[in-house]
């Protein structure tokens, strides 16, 4: 089972350790450069900065340390699993031996945290900081390259300590300004902030143009690869942080002219950044998964191709029947060919057995004819809530309509398996597509459920609202990290150009959704027409899905 779903895994584990990496780092790089040089300036409110920056790092530093020890002990036993080496071979291995130096930098950090507080000096943390960020690199794409590899691992460092400065260390820059109480101390911290974090959008810049350059080479390697698609989401999600940074800026300067201008918007767009930085790591941790574009000469998708796929048509809204599906077919034959052997029935298709299982052109309208009609139930839902939005009472009852998607997903996602086909509940999970497929659906019913109480009976307890932003940015990052058991390399990438602007709108929406629960007027007013225009947008391009 762990060898099945080791893809997957490692993806969302080098997620989730790029984020704790950031994190920490963006915590001792707030702590230094901004908590301890405007502490004096703050005074009670500054102590409290230093002693939150300071836990925030280190926690930070403790989740590091179990992600990647946790990504260190799953590729060993990998590999222990299937190639004849023993485990101290394979902790010799270059990226182990990286990954246990991160691990120690670290732990030594967390422990200078925990023990020293704020007062631990500054060389002792920027050496230890230097370490992780170079253990970090020798983890990435750079490592393996044999031409310009030392440009590239520059480059990759760079754009590490980028992301630590900006988004890792936004947690730090939320606690501030919840601590400090009045006009001018936020105009100190937002100020000190933005300055930080135009150093960091500026190591983001100059190493994610090298790295384009040499990953992607060319126009047709940014369309025509699943690495150049993963870069465009990233660089759609890097815009909409810019902009809300760029907000964030104009705030600070107005704070400049007027001390007492308020800054719930400071706080809202940072906490919006927040969550579209996390996906924006496990964009990144799935480029680790597919090989740089220029190294993908062969299978590009042309041009025309991807104009062909996504040209709209008309929906498909008839489905074919279950037995014309390739594996149903195959059981049958197998199942007559045994009965007339008097031999035991192989199964069509193994999950987790390493082979892609067999399609056919039902198999293709099978999958055209769930997402198209998922769209037209998404397009409603995106209708009903604008019109609850204009004031229609009855249509508050939208969120209901998300469980009867969840209820047609759960019969049709994957007929191959139970309840519909002759794979067993717990067989099926060995295959990572339909493990997916299955984790969904219970993050769908708890968004109705919550929301549609919500909506039709007020409820407010225990932040209730909060589920729907939630879901939805959880949503669009399972989506980025999705992945189709598909033989030809064309055809998964053009399923995955569809769904990740599907990643992106759900982001979007779910940001927007944030915007309107805890921004002021008139600026939530905007955000609650747009996460419904989302939900729109969503169904339109389920519509227009197509496999062949």
């Amino acid at each position: 089972m762990l060898i099945d779903l080791f893809g997957y895994l490692s993806i969302v584990l080098h997620g989730l350790t790029i984020g704790a990496q950031s994190t920490m780092l963006g915590g001792v790089l707030f702590l230094l450069f901004l908590a301890r040089p405007l502490s004096p300036a703050l005074g009670l409110s500054g102590a409290a900065v230093l002693a939150g920056t300071t836990r925030i790092a280190a926690w930070a530093g403790v989740a590091l340390i179990l992600f990647e020890g946790i990504a260190v002990a799953l590729q060993t036993a990998v590999l222990v699993g299937t190639v004849d080496l023993s485990v101290l071979q394979v902790l010799g291995a270059n990226f182990a031996l990286a990954g246990l130096v991160k691990i120690a930098a670290a732990a030594v950090i967390t422990i200078l945290l925990f023990a020293g507080g704020p007062r631990v000096p500054l060389p002792t943390l920027l050496a230890l900081m230097l370490v992780e960020l170079a253990a970090a690199t020798l983890t990435t794409h750079a490592a393996a390259r044999i031409e310009d590899s030392r440009l590239l691992l520059l480059a990759e460092g760079l754009h590490q300590l980028g992301a630590a400065i900006w988004i890792g260390g936004i947690p730090s820059f939320l606690l501030a300004l919840a601590q400090v109480r009045d006009g001018r101390a936020w105009r100190a911290v937002g100020a000190r902030f933005s300055r930080m974090s135009m150093v960091g959008v500026a190591c983001i810049l100059l190493s994610g143009v090298t790295m384009s350059l040499f990953y992607i080479g060319d126009w047709a390697g940014f369309y025509g690869t699943a690495y150049g698609v993963m870069v465009g989401a990233k660089i759609c999600m890097f815009l909409g942080l810019l902009a809300l940074g760029a907000g964030n800026f104009l705030l600070v300067e107005r704070l400049r002219a007027d001390p007492a201008t308020p800054v719930t918007r400071l706080k809202r767009f940072a906490e919006v950044e927040l969550g579209i930085g996390i996906a924006i790591f496990f964009a990144a941790a799935s480029l680790t998964s597919v090989p740089p574009a220029v190294d993908l000469t062969v299978d590009r998708v042309t041009m025309q191709e991807l104009i062909a796929r996504n040209t709209p048509v008309m929906p498909r809204l008839a489905s074919p029947d279950h037995d014309t599906l390739a594996l149903p077919a195959l059981q049958e034959q197998l199942d007559k060919e045994a009965a007339a052997g008097r031999a035991a029935p192989s199964a069509a298709f193994i999950p987790g057995s390493g082979l892609l299982p067999a399609r056919n052109t039902a198999d293709i309208a099978w999958s055209e004819y769930n997402h198209h009609w998922a769209g037209l139930c998404v397009l409603a839902i995106g209708l009903l809530a604008l019109a609850h939005r204009a004031g229609l009472g009855w249509a508050r009852h939208w969120p209901l309509m998300f469980l009867a998607l969840a209820v047609f997903l759960f019969f049709r996602s994957d007929p191959e398996t139970w309840p519909m086909g002759n794979i067993g509940f717990g067989e099926s999970m060995r295959d990572i597509e339909v493990l997916q497929h299955r984790a969904v659906l219970p993050l769908i019913v708890a968004f109705a459920f919550f929301e549609w109480r919500v909506r039709a009976q007020g409820w407010t307890r225990n932040g209730a609202a909060m589920v729907f932003p939630l879901i939805c940015a959880l949503g669009g990052i399972l989506l980025l990290t999705h992945t189709h058991a598909i033989a030809n390399v064309k055809d998964q990438l053009l399923i995955e150009v569809s769904h990740t602007p599907l990643a992106l709108a759900a982001i979007a929406a779910g940001g927007a959704r944030w915007l309107e629960l805890r921004l002021d007027p008139p600026g939530n007013r905007i955000a609650g027409w747009v996460w419904p225009a989302c939900f729109l947008l969503i169904g339109l391009i389920l519509l227009s899905y197509r496999e062949a």
